[in-house]
């Protein structure tokens, strides 16, 4: 192959046509086109990966990364935790009881998940409670409640509540729901209404009390560990012979996250679309070329020039477009990323989406995916033309054209 010549007339051919400017506007809207595709599934990637880690961020400040339930009982032993304290020193371990509860404020009431923990180690493990109480003891029979819960109800601060507990206690003619009533002392804010409206933490003691439980028994142990996924089945492999079983914050929420990976996926191919339809303006303006130049091409032939040599010309113009627009269009992409996540340009509702700031996050395997794909269909879309430019019959367009 010349190289020379190729690149001489691929440089002819990438000027501005005057005689046939519609070829060189259509791969100019190709160029254009191609661009736009990458700038977008780039900047869309982003959002997706970003809510996904918003969402995940939070679900595993509420949810732990690992949770030991006991299998047949309905209560587990404390005592276990000093032999898995033990067994896996770079591990925390917070043990809970938790049950249902109706929350009353004169007339406003609210569904809550309680959970009664040992507040020590239950804020190592729990940011979102870490930071609501601030290192202040709760004393017996005081609460910390999420911030919708407490706006529901209407408390003011350092207000007593009532709660009404599933279980029975007897009365003279009948049996009642358990009352008690409990201090506020602190509420806190996770970013989600799901927890923020129906989750109270209070005393591990207080709650067994309520709940008659004797002093060792728990509902379960909250894990706090750097890598749970890898912990897990040796967490699984110890508990096992105690009847307990470890499950992870991505086994809990495994529906949510894969409906969100499905809709990340859909989110890809479709608009990955958009740079195959730019493609085909690639195609087009080629096959537009190769039209009008047949002479030329002909000529090329007859002079010495191999097919080889024509194949390429056309080739490389399809590149020199379509990677062009790749690369202005990762430009674009990084450009509207950086606009988005320095300037306030798109707000959302906090309440909503536990941020006010949309969340941006472009992995680098989403990146690679995006330029690998566009550059695929770059490449095939620019060598069938080029494969059309070498079929043509030089004696036939030298007698007739």
């Amino acid at each position: 192959m010349d190289k020379q010549l190729v690149f001489f007339i691929v440089k002819k051919y990438l000027k501005f046509d005057k005689t046939n400017p519609f070829i060189s506007i259509i791969a100019l809207l190709a160029f254009t086109g191609v661009a736009i595709g990458v700038m977008v599934l780039m900047i869309a990637m982003a959002i997706m990966n970003g809510t996904q880690k918003e969402f995940e961020n939070k679900l595993f400040a509420m949810n732990y990364p690992i949770t030991i339930y006991p299998i047949l009982e309905p209560y587990a032993d404390q005592n276990i935790i000093l032999q898995l304290e033990q067994r896996f020193p770079n591990m925390t371990f917070a043990p809970f009881v938790s049950t249902q509860a109706i929350l009353q404020n004169n007339s406003a009431i609210g569904g809550a998940m309680v959970f009664g923990v040992d507040f020590k180690k239950e804020t190592k493990i729990n940011e979102v409670l870490s930071k609501a109480i601030a290192g202040q003891n709760i004393q017996n029979f005081e609460m910390v409640i999420g911030e919708s819960l407490f706006d529901d109800l209407g408390i003011l601060s350092n207000q007593k509540i009532t709660a009404h507990f599933t279980s029975n206690s007897p009365t003279a003619l009948s049996a009642a729901p358990k009352l008690k009533r409990f201090f506020v002392q602190k509420t806190f804010k996770s970013g989600l209404q799901a927890y923020d409206k129906s989750f109270a933490y209070t005393d591990l003691d207080s709650l067994r009390a309520i709940m008659e439980l004797e002093s060792n028994q728990i509902t379960a142990i909250h894990v706090g560990c750097q890598n749970p996924k890898n912990e897990i089945s040796k967490l699984n492999q110890f508990v096992k012979d105690y009847n307990l079983s470890a499950v992870g914050w991505w086994e809990q929420n495994g529906n949510f996250f894969s409906a969100m990976e499905l809709e990340k996926k859909a989110l890809f191919v479709v608009l990955m679309l958009i740079i195959l339809i730019a493609s085909l303006n690639i195609i087009s303006s080629l096959l537009m070329s190769v039209m009008s130049r047949r002479k030329e091409i002909a000529l090329l032939l007859s002079l010495g020039a191999s097919k080889t040599d024509v194949h390429a010309i056309f080739f490389y113009l399809g590149l020199i477009i379509g990677f062009g627009g790749v690369i202005f269009g990762i430009v674009l992409g990084f450009s509207g990323i950086l606009a988005l996540d320095v300037f306030d340009i798109i707000s959302l509702p906090a309440d909503v989406y536990g941020t006010s700031k949309l969340p941006l996050d472009l992995s680098i395997f989403d990146f690679l995916s995006i330029v690998i794909g566009a550059s695929f269909i770059v490449f095939v879309s620019s060598y069938y033309p080029a494969k059309k430019a070498t079929k043509i019959d030089v004696l036939n367009v030298l007698r007739n054209e």
